[in-house]
């Protein structure tokens, strides 16, 4: 059964004839930098640390909406106040994470990627209560659990 809010994004996309793009909204160490480098698509990584702060993530969603249509896929921050300003905005998107069984995968992608050990720390300690948070999460968007070895380009 296709939502109200994917219903909208077709008609709208389809009065101004642009894309239809794609929301994705992805847990760290899925490959979002990868597949906009990488894919044969308009991939644009929207990394929620370069946007102030002080305006999040209401800036954040107006820079997602200025570029719908614009670009195939837009590959999002997976953080909670995210998900629910596209809730809210009624951007229709596919919720990316990994298997709860994956954590040491994954902790191994941030070593590999050299990401800040502080920051591969909180995820640690973190994984169970986020991974479970985004099973949980509201029905308006589809779960996508990445399976081991597995990443964003090998489903988009």
């Amino acid at each position: 059964m296709i939502s109200s809010a994917m219903l909208y994004s077709l008609i709208i996309n389809k009065i101004y004839n642009m894309k239809q793009t794609k929301l994705i909204s992805a847990f760290p160490g899925t490959g979002k930098s990868y597949f906009s480098e990488n894919s044969e698509k308009i991939v644009l990584d929207s990394d929620s640390s370069t946007f102030d702060k002080s305006n999040f993530p209401q800036n954040y969603i107006e820079h997602i909406k200025k570029n719908i249509g614009k670009v195939d896929i837009i590959c999002i921050s997976s953080h909670l106040e995210v998900r629910k300003a596209l809730e809210e905005n009624n951007l229709f998107f596919d919720l990316v994470f990994p298997e709860l069984s994956l954590k040491e995968e994954y902790i191994e992608r941030y070593k590999i990627r050299g990401s800040h050990p502080k920051f591969i720390e909180l995820i640690s300690n973190n994984w169970d209560l986020w991974i479970n948070q985004l099973l949980e999460f509201s029905n308006k968007c589809t779960k996508v659990e990445l399976k081991s070895n597995q990443f964003i380009s090998d489903l988009y």
